[in-house]
């Protein structure tokens, strides 16, 4: 008999009306013969409104009771499931992150996944009893205190839960009906995909696409469990079949590019006439490392005389304040003459595990933007994606004409 692991986000949950037609889509898997773990996220809105709290008691709170707070409304949502389930005839308990026990580091707001026992639920399977299970926490087993795993720890939970009980897949419901080629709403003409590789998904995922979250696909990679990313408000007698992540080889014919993703929570610093030596990248790098600022595009161009340089990079959005005040504190130890920025840039992607075997795939994205008067920042490239550092007013046009461009506009 088949194991499956299903997860509902907080759209899926939003109400109690929700609540019942995400139990008719676990009844459809249960009476299909599937042994069925749920995995809850909050009610859409409740972590927000709890974290509210948390701050207007205390501007400096306790980071252990923060995620004891914070992790109480997925319990909420997993009990409210199970007593729905029950009253629809199925066998169904709701289980706390502790009590499987899923256990985690003590990085309380952000905690790492560090084991999870599924022998309880496999054990209760037996019974043909569904297990509900309260997403996005688990224990610090040596303090014994609740940890929670950072926006879209839910996704994680599903995933690692489906590697601890050995589940044939993973079923991550939310509010549209795949993964596309990229946003519909910028593309009405973008397509949803059948199947995309894990690697390809992790790109996308780091890229801007919010279907799942990145250390869901992380771990769904590394344990090779496959993913379905399908929507919740489907019919739950005649859902559509959603995207497959999975192996590469299982993917018999691949894209040169399977989808743009585009990022608009990005900021660019450019440090001017930085002496050219040994040793200034580092005093440049290393105080935002230690500060926990992710530094993604690098350029650095020397000048004609050799003896100065202009270091070019991004960060997010959200830091380039503290970067910025990192950075000019330094400037002494640095040494360079002029601080620029720039907020108002975007993060244009095209992504695909074909490109592994075609050359010129990213030259024909520049000459097709330079012929719309899309002026490239920065650049970045690796083995299956190429990113755009490009000015946020050419957004639209860019992802349109990179989309059409490798042919995955959606036959009219």
């Amino acid at each position: 008999m088949s194991r499956l692991v299903m997860k509902f986000g907080g759209t899926s949950v939003a109400n109690i009306e929700r609540i019942r037609n995400v139990a008719r889509h676990v009844k459809r898997e249960t009476d299909a013969g599937h042994d069925v773990a749920v995995v809850v996220s909050a009610m859409s809105g409740k972590t927000d409104e709890l974290v509210g709290w948390v701050r207007e008691a205390a501007p400096l709170y306790d980071a252990s009771e923060y995620d004891a707070i914070v992790a109480s409304g997925e319990l909420v949502t997993a009990g409210l499931l199970a007593i729905v389930l029950k009253d629809m005839g199925l066998k169904a308990r709701s289980w706390q992150g502790w009590q499987i026990p899923l256990h985690t580091d003590d990085a309380h707001g952000a905690a790492r996944i560090v084991g999870v026992d599924g022998s309880k639920i496999i054990a209760r399977f037996a019974d043909r009893e569904i297990a509900v299970v309260a997403g996005f926490q688990g224990l610090h087993a040596a303090s014994g205190r609740v940890t929670t795993l950072g926006r879209g720890g839910s996704d994680t939970s599903a995933v690692a839960l489906a590697a601890a009980i050995n589940a044939d897949r993973c079923d991550i419901y939310t509010d549209v009906d795949g993964v596309y080629t990229t946003d519909p709403r910028v593309v009405p003409r973008a397509r949803r995909l059948e199947r995309v590789a894990f690697e390809e998904m992790l790109e996308m995922a780091s890229l801007g696409a919010k279907v799942l979250q990145v250390r869901s696909v992380e771990v769904a990679m590394v344990h090779k469990v496959k993913l379905i990313v399908r929507s919740s408000f489907d019919d739950p007698a005649d859902p559509k079949l959603g995207t497959l992540i999975c192996d590469e080889e299982d993917i018999v014919e691949s894209q040169v590019v399977t989808g743009i993703a585009f990022s608009k929570d990005e900021a660019q610093i450019t440090l001017r006439r930085v002496a050219d030596k040994p040793g200034v990248a580092a005093a440049i790098f290393m105080p935002l490392a230690e500060a926990n600022i992710n530094v993604d595009m690098i350029i650095q161009v020397v000048s004609d005389d050799t003896t100065t340089t202009d270091i070019t990079f991004t960060v997010p959005a959200a830091e380039y304040a503290r970067a910025k005040a990192i950075l000019e504190e330094r400037r002494g130890q640095i040494n360079y003459a002029l601080l620029q920025g720039a907020q108002d840039v975007v993060k244009v992607s095209a992504i695909g595990i074909g490109m592994r075997s075609h050359s010129g795939v990213a030259a024909r994205a520049f000459k097709a933007l330079a012929e719309k008067g899309v002026n490239i920042r920065a650049i970045t490239t690796s083995e299956i994606k190429f990113s755009v550092l490009i000015d946020a007013a050419y957004t639209e046009l860019a992802v349109r004409t990179l989309h059409s461009l490798y042919g995955l506009d959606a036959a009219i």
